[in-house]
Parts: C-alpha cells; structure tokens; sequence
C-alpha cells in the first residue's frame, strides 16, 4: 500500500476522497497500451468514482471534475481520449499557503471586521454623492447585523453612533433625513420594526388560567382555600360571627 505521505498535496486529497483502492485501479491504467481500452476502462473507474461519492450528482459538470480527478490520480503521461477536457496538473501540485487567522477582534462585535472594512473603503471615496450613498448602503448592513446579533429593535441614532465611532467621525448623515425617509430599512421591506410586546392572546390566556384556578379553589364552589391548597376532609368548625 502507498503511503500517502508521500505523494504530492492534491493527490493525497483525491487519494483519501476517493479510497486507496480506486487510486490503485487508476495507477493500473498506465499498463494497458491501447489507448481505446485505456479510455474504456478509465471510464469504468469514472463510474466507480460516482457511486463512490453520490453527492457528487448534484454538482455541474460532474463528469468533468471526475474525469480531471482521474487524470491527476494517473498522471499525465497516461493518455486518455476523454469525452470532456482535461486540464493540466500544474493548478494543483503547490500547497494553497495558510490563511492567517485573524488576532485583532473587531471594535463592536455586532457587526465584525467586514463592516470595518466597508467603512475604510468608503472613507477613500472622495465623491460627496458617492461617499453619501455608500455611507447609507453600510448603515442598512450595519442595522440589519445589529437585530440579528441583539435580537431586539435597532435604533437610528444607535447606527449612526455606532457608524460615526467606527469612521472615526469621518462619515455622518442627517439624523432627521435617516428618520423621515428610512435609510436604514432594506428595500422591500416592510419598514420600521415594532417594538417586542407580548401578545394579547396568550395574556388573556395565562389570565383565564388563573381565573379559573380561582374558581376551583374556592371562589365558584369548589375545593380549597384562598392560598389554592387542599383542606381536609372531615368536620369543619361553624365560623364564629366576628365580636
């Protein structure tokens, strides 16, 4: 059996993709010297490949990617008339270098270093008009990540605050503006979000609850006393009529 930790990166993740044994079944390709019955039983193994990997169905051009996946595995100096293109192996043989991890958090968590990075591009715009129409487009962004993050009514003078802390004082819009026509509400919506307030129904219904919890400890014939619990059975004293 290869050890996989000698083979280069990309096919050290077709390998394990697709099993040891397919990549063994495609190595042996490269001892058929008909190019025909190469072909034929390399797509054989590319049917193989499918029922491996199902999911792979619902992809584009599926064939496409299996048939490059078993060229790479065979190397290029196994011909093959495949049905679709094949491209060459040099994309693949280098390591994607590592993505640094990001060490500074965002300045409010709510709405992340994307938006701090909107905001600086906005700042190198030096069109008014333009500035301003994108100063509105981030305050939509930044209102719309604020209810998600907070799960509660996102104020306009908290977005512009917010907006004017994270710019550095650099992009400022119109309170009154923002409020009468809505800036900050994305297109199609329905407008300003009411505020939370419990629903009427379920209030009359723990009400009615409670009422009748009432009525059947006491106040309508029932068992009980004014405290809800239980009074024992058996003989209960007259009340005296009070001195």
């Amino acid at each position: 059996m290869t050890d996989l930790t000698t083979l280069p990166f990309h096919l050290q993740l077709l390998v394990r993709e697709y099993g040891h044994s397919t990549y063994q079944l495609i190595q042996g390709l490269a001892q058929i010297e008909d190019v025909a019955e190469r072909t034929k039983r390399a797509g054989q193994i590319v049917q193989l490949m499918l029922r491996l990997q199902p999911s792979l169905r619902e992809l584009p051009e599926v064939q496409t990617r299996l048939w490059n996946h078993l060229h790479a595995m065979a190397g290029e100096e196994v011909t093959l008339d495949a049905p679709v293109p094949l491209r060459s192996l040099t994309i693949r043989t280098e390591k994607p270098t590592r993505v640094p991890y990001p060490r500074q958090a965002p300045k409010l968590r709510a709405y992340g270093a994307a938006v701090e990075a909107l905001i600086a591009k906005a700042l190198t715009i030096e069109d008014p008009a333009e500035r301003e129409q994108a100063t509105v487009q981030i305050g939509r962004t930044m209102k719309f990540l604020y209810r998600q993050h907070n799960k509660e009514n996102a104020k306009d003078v908290t977005i512009l605050r917010h907006l004017g802390e994270l710019s550095g004082g650099q992009l400022r819009l119109d309170p009154a503006v923002v409020d009468s026509e809505n800036l900050f509400e994305m297109p199609g919506g329905t407008g300003r979000t009411p505020a939370f307030i419990v629903p009427q129904p379920q209030q009359r219904e723990g009400r009615d609850r409670r009422e009748g919890r009432d009525n059947r400890d006491g106040r309508n014939g029932g068992f009980g006393n004014k405290g809800g619990k239980k009074r024992k059975k058996g003989r209960q004293e007259p009340q005296q009529p009070p001195q």
